[in-house]
């Protein structure tokens, strides 16, 4: 019988999206929370535009565009942050619950991993400066694909990787339509509600949702 596998969306799911703007709060100022905001929207908002039209560029440069797009929209927020920002996203915070949820499932047998629009490089600093590379078996990024999340050939990538039916595979994301879409590949899905969304997808419904990591190494 194989060995269970969970693998986890990375940005907003292990690691806080927002908190690089966090860092840089009172230098950033009163538009602070709408600057994190609008990165985090464009970003994806790019991902999904450019798999859409059949381009690809990485998520790193698809990161600065979305920051210049936020800045630009911002203008009361001094542009010479920029490079300080970026830096910070490279080392994003892990929540506090990543590390502990990871060892939990290691220590039960399951096998674990990342799936990620990220970058190799994106992921490594992250993954590094979280100290989260004993927890994890596999990091797969997108780029061997040159397409984002939702595709299902992004998600296929597990699949390859573990040599497991996908009926195997729980997938872990704080993002709904993530989830969406590794429930239509025919994952077993868990949803990391942590800003306390509405429900939507209902069709392709989470086997569990929860409000962080710490139950996840419980049965579905």
């Amino acid at each position: 019988m194989p060995q269970p596998v969970f693998v986890f969306d990375a940005y907003g799911t292990l690691f806080d999206v927002h908190a690089a703007i966090a860092k840089f709060r009172n230098a950033v100022g009163v538009d602070a929370d709408l600057l994190s905001d609008l990165w985090r929207t464009k970003q994806l908002e790019y991902t999904w535009t450019l798999t859409l039209a059949g381009r690809y560029a990485d998520f790193w440069t698809l990161t600065v565009h979305a920051l210049d797009f936020a800045l630009d929209r911002t203008p009361s927020v001094d542009r010479a942050l920029k490079p300080r920002l970026l830096d910070a996203y490279l080392t994003l915070d892990a929540f506090a619950d990543a590390r502990a949820a990871l060892r939990t499932l290691k220590a039960n047998g399951q096998l674990t991993a990342i799936l990620s629009n990220g970058t190799p490089r994106m992921l490594d600093a992250a993954i590094d400066a979280a100290k989260l590379r004993t927890e994890l078996d596999r990091v797969l990024p997108v780029d061997t694909v040159r397409m984002y999340k939702p595709r299902p050939e992004v998600y296929r990538l597990v699949v390859d990787a573990f040599h497991v039916a996908p009926g195997e595979i729980t997938f872990v994301s704080s993002n709904r339509w993530d989830v969406m879409g590794a429930a239509a590949f025919g994952f077993n899905t868990v949803w990391v509600n942590r800003s306390d969304a509405p429900a939507e997808y209902r069709d392709l419904a989470p086997q569990k949702v929860l409000r962080d990591l710490n139950a996840l190494a419980t049965p579905l």
